[in-house]
């Protein structure tokens, strides 16, 4: 195939448009448009009930033993289930181990400075436990994003530090709230893993259910050439791309032939043909084929698939006579999906040094560092009570990619903390015992988890009396002095957090789309080689991370207040243009 060399690698913005165009970008990246918006997620009731499992098998029996202290610290390392929710059970055990470490030395320590620092007598004890919070709550946000943790991820882990931190310890009680901990976040492990005695193949099953969704609403959705249909192409790529990764395998290096694997590997090869015959045309009966996607998904997710014959009539639907077939799956080592998203991350940051790659989360760490910080300070200064909420409201706020996402994080979390205020209220008004509380916050926990991945402002509904309910429990309270400090603190929080974000610059964010858009060129340049090239084998899967990457730098870039100064008509090309060479070498 020639080399084409229409796309350029950079163009700015005309000289007449710079300062407009920022203006509209600001307006956009203020916008709280979509902060409401409820994402579809597969397997979320299940995961919602191993979560409360998790937390009610270390701490019913501690409120048995009249230790509800002890039992609150249970529940935080319980909160470990909450990571890896989409990933197979192999690696899930891995990730969840080193979050249960983390977990369990956040309690630990920070239960060691409560002890050492005393910051309920105030003074420079005190100023010693905020500056460590916002120190942890930096580097758990850089640790979270650089592993690629998405969820409630570092709050989490700053919440379960900062209640040890702030709580009265004595030395004696360092051992035994760690124990506790460690023994939650042990439960959480299990119950995490479980799902694999009965369905071992669940996780890859409702991810491939997730791509066959993704590709239906590509095949309904907008015409192509738009913005529109821009943004649906790029959530059926990534999670086609996501579906690969899971299943150890990598999409198709050339045109059709054999079709190869189980169900999920051939349903994903279905996706992955309809995805790359969409750079063109549409298929010729959409609605046909978007229902027979989404009814496949159905049967996946419910585990009723059983029949692979059903395949050949999607097959038809998608454009070709079966699904196409691509390189072996690749089982006990890393997939090449994985290889080519980490080349493209080095690409983007203009090397391979493990310094460059991180450069990028420098910026988001150092905002939710500054804004924990500088809540924590001025709720001390104000004389608030449970201070460490205002702190942990900052961050929460603060745990985004852009400024954009930290106004929407904003929103959800100044109307979820109202809807949690009232539930709270009725809840300690009720005035339950000790064994009633933990019942209920086992409750909070479930909707919190079901709930959360759709709409993270439902999840702060029941995040919020939660963390009251466990404050009550280490501490009692009157129940006005203990909504009026969450109500103050999360004010706090929020509008710390906010101006954070406005203040501090991400200047990597456009330094980040200048490199995925070189990437992406280098990657299409290596897909038009000759047959012959060693390379070609996963030029395809190299190609395809690299525009899912491109378009996600875009994205983030755009949500800041000074955008890439880069002519988005030049993104969209070498986007098109991926997908068009895409096309290309599924035909052969």
């Amino acid at each position: 195939m020639p080399r084409s060399r229409a796309t350029p690698r950079t163009r700015r913005l005309p000289a007449g448009r710079g300062r407009w165009w920022r203006l509209r970008g600001a307006g956009r990246a203020l916008s709280p448009r979509g902060a409401l918006a409820l994402g579809r997620v597969g397997g979320a009731l299940w995961f919602a009930v191993r979560a409360a499992l998790a937390m009610a098998l270390p701490a019913l029996p501690l409120i048995a033993a009249g230790q509800p202290e002890l039992a609150v610290y249970a529940m935080l390392g319980a909160f470990t289930t909450t990571f890896g929710r989409n990933l197979p059970y192999r690696r899930r055990a891995r990730v969840l181990a080193v979050v249960a470490l983390a977990m369990t030395a956040a309690v630990a320590c920070g239960s060691a400075l409560a002890v050492a620092a005393r910051p309920a007598e105030g003074g420079t004890g005190a100023l010693v436990v905020i500056a460590v919070t916002a120190l942890v709550a930096g580097t758990a946000k850089f640790c979270c994003d650089r592993a690629g943790l998405g969820g409630l991820g570092a709050v989490l882990l700053l919440f379960a530090f900062a209640v040890a931190a702030n709580g009265a310890a004595t030395a004696a009680d360092v051992g035994p709230r760690t124990a506790a901990a460690a023994v939650g976040a042990l439960s959480a492990w299990a119950w995490s893993l479980s799902g694999r005695l009965w369905h071992p193949d669940r996780p890859q099953r409702l991810v491939t259910a997730a791509a066959l969704r993704a590709v239906a609403d590509l095949v309904e959705g907008p015409e192509p050439g738009g913005t529109a249909h821009g943004r649906v192409r790029h959530r059926a790529s990534a999670a086609v791309l996501l579906a690969y990764s899971s299943l150890g395998a990598e999409p198709p290096a050339g045109p059709v032939g054999e079709v190869r694997g189980g169900v999920c590997l051939r349903l994903t090869d279905v996706c992955w043909s309809v995805l790359v015959r969409s750079a063109l045309r549409p298929p010729g009966d959409a609605s046909r084929l978007a229902g027979r996607l989404r009814g496949q998904a159905g049967l996946l997710a419910a585990g009723r698939y059983r029949s692979p014959v059903l395949l050949r009539p999607l097959a038809d639907d998608a454009g070709s006579g079966r699904p196409p077939a691509a390189g072996p799956a690749v089982r006990g080592r890393e997939s090449a999906v994985d290889a080519a998203g980490r080349r493209v991350a080095e690409l983007r940051v203009g090397g391979g040094s493990a310094w460059q790659r991180s450069a990028v989360h420098l910026v988001p760490a150092g905002r939710m560092a500054l804004g924990t910080g500088a809540a924590g300070l001025l709720a001390s200064a104000l004389g608030l009570g449970h201070g460490y909420w205002a702190a942990i409201s900052a961050a929460a706020v603060l745990h985004s990619v852009s400024v954009r996402t930290t106004v929407h994080r904003a929103v959800q979390r100044t109307l979820g903390t109202t809807a949690g205020l009232l539930i709270a209220l009725a809840v300690l008004t009720a005035g339950p015992e000790p064994t009633g509380l933990v019942l209920v916050i086992i409750v909070l926990e479930f909707a919190l988890e079901y709930l959360v991945v759709r709409n993270y402002g439902l999840g702060v509904v029941f995040l919020t009396p939660l963390a009251l309910l466990m404050s009550d429990l280490v501490a009692p309270t009157a129940t006005t002095g203990l909504l009026r400090d969450r109500a103050l603190g999360s004010l706090l929080g929020i509008g710390v957090g906010l101006l954070c974000a406005l203040l501090v610059v991400h200047d990597r964010a456009a330094v980040r789309v200048e490199r995925a858009l070189a990437a992406c060129t280098a990657a299409a340049e290596e897909a038009e080689r000759e047959p012959e090239s060693a390379a070609v084998a996963v030029a395809p899967a190299r190609l395809a991370a690299a525009v899912v990457e491109l378009h996600e730098a875009a994205d983030a870039a755009a949500g800041e207040l000074w955008e890439a100064d880069l002519d988005p008509a030049v993104l969209a090309a070498a986007e098109q243009r991926a997908y068009l060479l895409l096309e290309r070498l599924l035909r052969g």
